[in-house]
């Protein structure tokens, strides 16, 4: 039953994580902390911070690492598959379809009309990492700090937003735990 779930959830995720990755995530969290419970809400945020540090499509790294967890090497696999089968699939379909009918108004304004509501996705989950963040230790100042530093990072000084991130990871880990 396990296996079945995992497939059942990761592939809701690639069914509908229209827009790759960063539209996935939420989709992830819904299914991995809301539906079947495998996670709570900080390890889902731990996992996608390393799952962000790592090269590759997020979804399918999210799916082999809780798959792992909840079924060993073959929940890793059932929930990598499932993640990456609409995907395959839609694309022979969609490709073939819309290469033919790429000029029609309709299938341009699908194309664009999806790009708000990936936006949106993507706020509400960083709105809830900047709560998590804020509640979970850090405290607000702290919290706008590091999103104020990150900010100018990444559009100001153009660093790499790897390097930023594996620059936190440090300071996480050289940062005194408060909590002992």
């Amino acid at each position: 039953m396990k296996h079945w779930h995992l497939f059942l959830a990761f592939f809701r995720v690639g069914i509908l994580g229209y827009g790759g990755g960063p539209s996935s995530i939420p989709l992830v969290q819904k299914e991995a902390v809301g539906r079947y419970r495998w996670l709570n809400d900080e390890e889902f945020g731990d996992i996608l911070a390393l799952g962000n540090t790592l090269p590759g499509p997020i979804a399918t790294k999210m799916a082999g690492y809780i798959g792992y967890r909840v079924a060993g090497v073959f929940g890793a696999v059932t929930a990598t598959f499932a993640t990456v089968l609409p995907t395959v699939c839609l694309m022979v379909v969609l490709l073939t379809v819309f290469t033919s009918f790429k000029d029609l108004t309709w299938v341009a304004g699908a194309t664009k009309g999806v790009t708000p509501v990936v936006g949106v996705m993507l706020a509400m989950l960083a709105f809830d990492f900047f709560n998590k963040a804020r509640t979970g230790g850090l405290g607000l100042r702290n919290t706008v700090i590091l999103l104020l530093a990150s900010f100018v990072a990444l559009t100001v000084l153009r660093v790499h937003p790897g390097a930023l991130i594996a620059g936190l990871l440090l300071l996480a880990i050289v940062q005194p735990d408060k909590e002992k």
